[in-house]
């Protein structure tokens, strides 16, 4: 590789060499202790702990110090086993990380019948050896995936209260209570500053409904995929959910419940209580990326637009499942064989998710169509449990306002009821569903698009699995292998009904977006997030399906590949704040020859691109013991 002028990464000790002079301070401070010398054990830790950059306050140094003889395991060298008096606590084996995760995923295979036991045992993995558990899903990416995120995370959520060990800190639960006293609650803490967050309130779980405190399962599986797909450093993030009661009856009728036992507050006191949270963040971490994360729909929608201009902040509901179905969308135009422009699409799901994918969608219409924002809206036909949003509707005065953004006032007072009546009047070339209702798009409307179009696009992109519009093999079948499809839960390969080729589905994953977005902000060190810098990584993300992966009518590239696709949208992202005026980062303004005066910067420079990209790579984080 040719010398790109690189500023060297820091010397920094190995994982093994780090644990060893921790190991070494802990068995000083059970010395100290056996004197009764509290006061001068806590500063022995203090110093030591600190100046590895980890813990910062007692309770981060006694877990560290319980743990720190364990963390690698029997990846201990007999040497160092012998120097800190291990031996005789570990088995006697000596194993390589990669034998580690052979074992890790030969107890998982045995778990396929179980998946919470799957997801308990991995957070058990999680929780001893980070390096271990995030090679492991590095590894088998496809597999784990399923387990720590969609589909078995809504299942961990709904027994959250139940599987919870009591002692364990998964993350910071902030309760209202604590809202006059949010400064010193947060510097609670164990750990480094954090470059990204992920918080909930855990009102709308992916498609469960309000599961309270019982959400936090959701901040802490998206932050492993931060980690994992995305590079960020899994001692830097921060999962957050707010406890602000719950409606559900079941929960608060639940003695294991582990959450405020109240209604939730009125929308006054929710809004006071988030603008007051993350003051506090800002204030104790002022770089922090806080991700919003399944919020009901309204305050989705309203906390980003309460928020967005003042803090650096994005919620991925709304701007992150826009940006990674557009990327699909985009592929699938292509493949559809019809313009731009002559697209007409039907979305079943008006909530906070449908809103913001129609949203994104007709940005691309607008950038790429050359359309007016007036004519890429009248593309879109939106509908609810009701039927489609118009404004002739009996309840239309009462449609919150997201609805209204893509209500129709030409329908000149025909109301449709159900989708099989839309695809008839409407012959739409797209059906995109999020409604978290099953079965929604049902063989008949599946017949009627493939009716109408010779490649019908069908996203049925609603979670988990139960909730899913159709499945892979429904639309295949009723589209004789012609349909262009992505979903929102992992659904198996089929077979094509007519030529026997292999057809494998799309799966419209956030992962695909959220990390490289958050990665590429927080690198560029930009004040806020962009819609500019969401579209390019969405448009960047269409762009990274390769030849081989096209030659098969693939919408998303693999998977598999999903560090390498990270490190160019993030990249990409940085390009576009600073196209924004927003980088902050000195080896990107320096690269650039960006300076304070409003001169245009020229982003294209494939050289200069190159050494972005290395940059970027030499920072994402890699699960190694060496």
């Amino acid at each position: 590789m040719p010398n790109l002028g690189l500023p060297p990464r820091p010397e920094t000790p190995t994982v093994a060499e780090t644990i060893a002079n921790l190991w070494r301070t802990a068995k000083r401070a059970v010395s100290v202790t056996r004197q009764h010398d509290r006061q001068h054990t806590q500063e022995l830790l203090h110093d030591k702990f600190h100046s590895q950059g980890l813990m910062s306050n007692d309770a981060g140094l006694l877990f560290t110090v319980l743990t720190a003889m364990h963390a690698i395991g029997t990846a201990f060298s007999e040497e160092v086993r012998r120097e800190n008096h291990l031996q005789g606590l570990l088995p006697p084996a000596h194993e390589t990380l990669d034998l580690q995760v052979a074992r890790c995923m030969a107890r998982i295979e045995s778990l396929n019948h179980a998946p919470l036991e799957q997801y308990t045992y991995l957070d058990r993995i999680k929780s001893e050896d980070e390096v271990l558990f995030y090679r492991v899903v590095m590894q088998n990416l496809k597999k784990i995936v399923s387990i720590i995120y969609t589909p078995t995370v809504g299942l961990a959520c709904q027994e959250f209260s139940h599987i919870y060990t009591p002692g364990k800190t998964p993350g910071l639960f902030l309760s209202l209570q604590y809202k006059n006293d949010l400064d010193s609650v947060i510097a609670n803490w164990t750990g480094p500053d954090p470059d990204i967050c992920v918080m909930t309130d855990g009102s709308r779980i992916l498609g469960l409904g309000d599961l309270g405190i019982n959400g936090m399962g959701i901040p802490v599986g998206k932050l492993s995929l931060y980690v994992a797909a995305g590079g960020f450093n899994p001692q830097r993030t921060l999962p957050i959910c707010l406890d602000l009661g719950t409606n559900t009856q079941k929960h608060l009728d639940d003695p294991f419940y582990l959450g405020t036992k109240s209604p939730r507050p009125n929308d006054e006191v929710f809004y006071d209580f988030v603008e007051a949270v993350m003051a506090a963040l800002k204030r104790r971490w002022p770089n922090l990326l806080v991700q919003f994360e399944d919020f009901s729909s309204e305050h989705a929608f309203g906390t980003l637009e309460k928020l967005r201009d003042r803090y650096f902040m994005f919620n991925d509901d709304i701007q992150g499942t826009g940006a990674v179905i557009l990327s699909g969308f985009i592929n699938a135009i292509k493949l559809s064989g019809v313009p731009l422009r002559d697209h007409r699409i039907l979305f079943v799901g008006a909530g906070s998710a449908g809103v913001g994918v129609a949203s994104q969608i007709m940005e691309h219409f607008v950038y790429a169509g050359k359309m007016s924002p007036e004519g890429a809206k009248s593309v879109f036909y939106l509908m609810d449990s009701k039927g489609l949003i118009t404004s002739d509707r009996k309840d239309a005065p009462r449609y919150p306002h997201h609805k209204t953004i893509f209500m129709r006032e030409d329908m000149a007072g025909t109301q449709i009821a159900s989708v099989l009546e839309a695809i008839e009047m409407l012959r739409p070339t797209a059906l995109i569903g999020l409604s978290a209702v099953g079965g929604t798009f049902t063989k008949q409307c599946l017949e009627k698009m493939s009716e109408i179009n010779a490649r019908p696009i069908v996203f049925p992109l609603s979670n988990p699995l139960l909730n899913a519009e159709c499945t892979f093999a429904e639309a295949v079948k009723a589209s004789n292998g012609t349909v262009l499809f992505a979903s929102g839960t992992a659904f198996p390969d089929e077979v094509h009904p007519v030529t026997g080729k292999v057809l494998e589905p799309g799966q419209g994953n956030n992962m695909y977006i959220f990390p490289a977005l958050g990665l590429g902000a927080v690198l560029a060190k930009a004040p806020r997030v962009t819609d500019n810098m969401i579209y390019q990584c969405s448009v960047s993300l269409a762009n990274q399906v390769n030849d081989e992966e096209k030659s098969h009518d693939l919408l998303y590239p693999r998977v598999s590949r999903i560090r390498e696709i990270s490190a160019n949208l993030t990249r990409d992202v940085i390009l576009a704040a600073l196209k924004d005026g927003l980088v902050r980062e000195p080896f990107v303004l320096d690269l650039y020859e960006a300076g304070n005066d409003d001169s245009v910067v020229d982003v294209t420079d494939s050289y200069k691109g190159e050494r972005l990209l290395q940059w970027v790579k030499s920072l994402m984080w890699v699960p190694s013991y060496a």
